[in-house]
């Protein structure tokens, strides 16, 4: 850890020190030896004569979709088939007059027109700023439209609001919004007080590292088959971690939890043939919620995503949804063998700051490589469209066969558009106007002794991994896709290569590349934020 000193009651101590003297590692010693389940009641027998400063309150609902329903395709796809609900938890946390509302979805709440929506009716319904809503998508991606008129983040960039489309609540978005509202409404009510354990688990099983490099130090897009030429049951560098936070009543019983994991959703993913799913995040947070609830109801789960920005669950496009189901009994199952590890936080009260972070950009590539390329994707194009099951990578980019030529077509023809934009830059002299940074916020909250970062976009595990390296806090849960989506941030070691995530700049409209050190930038924040809370709670 870099940060392996941590400042109490005004003086210096090593991180080993910190937990002894707060008593996190006598604590977890008797939480050893017991049955899976029993964990949570060892640890109430320890805090259960503190007052919890924290109140909870916590709900699960489920969304039904119509097969037929508008799906995000980009060959105007339909609903094909329903493997199951999509599920939403919402936990309201109450720290004295503060209070806090996280919704972790199945499906795509993150996008420059929806999450607002949502942030302002759960706001209404909670009678809060709309600041202190946070939105969490698993990304999962079967998943129906949500609406009409929906935009991207990265969509939308120099768009004035009078350009931005209404955006128009399909059927599925009609029963979501009114289902979150009847829930929202009885939460307040039922906010009781807390307490928090927390756990770190692993599962290594279930993901790998996409992003490729050959044997020329180019990059590439690791599909599925890509993935099984690379070696048996291929994962590379993946972020195994598993945190779980329970939320404790004064009973003795669980009220909520939080689980983490990072892994694009999509193994059920079918693009051209979706079948709705929750994929593997919901299958893992529904076995979590009915273990700790012990045999009776299942307490609500929310499922954070982590930093996915270059890590997929197995089988995209081929494992379908009875292998995603099976992913989702393998996290589940390491959540639960976690519960063996829990730990009382010391601390019982909540901290949350938001702050813009400036991540930097380059300049425009060359004009004579946009060029180039212009004519490179042109040619694609017209090969995919007369159906040439051999077009298979465009300008750094690379497509499975399980997507149609058409489908292929559609995915470069963004891209193209991206260059002709550049070009025509170039041909009017105006490279000073185009952005020099993407101004992002940062969500920093703390829940006793666990931290969770939220960032607005698809964040590269590097990102994440520096935060949990240089967090004060015995727990700290990096997530992405929190109100916005501003698609891939690199962090400094991936920036400037050319395969999708690395160079999605060319799915924006219209942004440069990143610059180094990139979402570094973010990942410093968070750590300033954090290290300001550790001292504030030293005195």
């Amino acid at each position: 850890m870099v940060y392996s000193t941590i400042r109490r009651n005004g003086f210096t101590m090593k991180r080993r020190s910190f937990l002894k003297y707060t008593g996190l590692n006598a604590i977890g010693l008797t939480l050893h030896n017991y049955d899976k389940l029993t964990g949570t009641a060892l640890a109430a027998s320890v805090v259960k004569e503190r007052n919890s400063k924290l109140k909870v309150a916590a709900c699960r609902f489920e969304t039904e979709v119509e097969v037929g329903a508008p799906t995000y395709g980009q060959t105007g796809s339909l609903v094909q088939n329903i493997a199951g609900p999509l599920k939403t938890t919402v936990l309201l946390i109450e720290d004295g007059s503060q209070r806090l509302c996280l919704v972790a979805s199945d499906f795509s709440i993150d996008s420059q027109t929806t999450a607002p929506f949502l942030r302002k009716e759960a706001a209404k319904m909670l009678v809060l700023d709309d600041s202190r809503i946070l939105m969490f998508s698993s990304h999962n991606h079967s998943v129906a439209r949500f609406a009409e008129g929906e935009l991207r983040s990265f969509q939308g960039y120099g768009k004035k609001n009078e350009e931005t489309p209404k955006m128009e609540l399909l059927p599925f978005g009609k029963r979501f919004v009114e289902s979150l509202r009847q829930h929202l409404r009885k939460l307040p009510d039922a906010l009781e007080p807390a307490t928090i354990l927390w756990a770190q688990g692993q599962e290594g099983r279930i993901t790998y590292n996409r992003k490729g490099r050959r044997a020329d130090g180019s990059t590439y897009f690791m599909r599925e088959e890509d993935r099984k030429l690379v070696g048996e049951d291929f994962n590379g560098d993946i972020d195994r971690e598993v945190p779980v936070v329970v939320f404790q009543g004064k009973n003795g019983k669980p009220i909520a939890a939080l689980l983490q994991f990072t892994g694009h959703p999509v193994t059920s993913y079918r693009p051209e043939k979706l079948t709705i799913f929750g994929d593997y995040p919901s299958v893992a947070a529904d076995i979590l919620g009915q273990a700790l609830g012990k045999g009776g109801q299942a307490i609500p789960v929310a499922f954070l995503q982590g930093c996915a920005g270059d890590v997929n669950s197995k089988e995209m496009f081929a494992g379908g949804v009875s292998r995603a189901q099976k992913f989702g009994e393998m996290l589940g199952q390491s959540a639960i063998d976690a519960l063996a590890n829990l730990k009382p936080s010391h601390l019982d009260s909540m901290d949350y700051t938001e702050q813009k972070v400036a991540i930097p950009l380059a300049p425009l590539p060359g004009r004579d490589l946009i060029l180039a390329e212009i004519n490179e994707m042109k040619d694609f194009i017209r090969r995919a469209q007369t159906g040439d099951e051999d077009t298979l990578s465009c300008v750094g980019l690379n497509f499975p066969r399980a997507l149609s030529p058409k489908y292929r077509s559609a995915l470069v023809n963004t891209p193209l558009g991206w260059n002709k934009w550049a070009l025509d830059i170039y041909e009017q002299g105006r490279q000073d106007t185009i952005m020099r940074s993407l101004d992002v916020p940062v969500y920093v909250l703390r829940l006793g002794d666990v931290a969770v970062i939220g960032m607005p976009f698809e964040p590269f595990q590097g990102i994440g991994r520096q935060i949990r390296a240089q967090s004060p806090y015995p727990l700290t849960i990096p997530c992405g896709y929190v109100n916005g989506s501003h698609a891939y941030v690199t962090d400094s070691a991936n920036t400037g290569d050319r395969e999708y995530m690395s160079a999605f700049y060319r799915y924006t409209r219209f942004r440069p590349p990143f610059a180094k050190p990139a979402g570094d930038v973010v990942a410093d924040r968070a750590i300033k934020i954090l290290q300001g809370y550790m001292e504030k709670q030293s005195g």
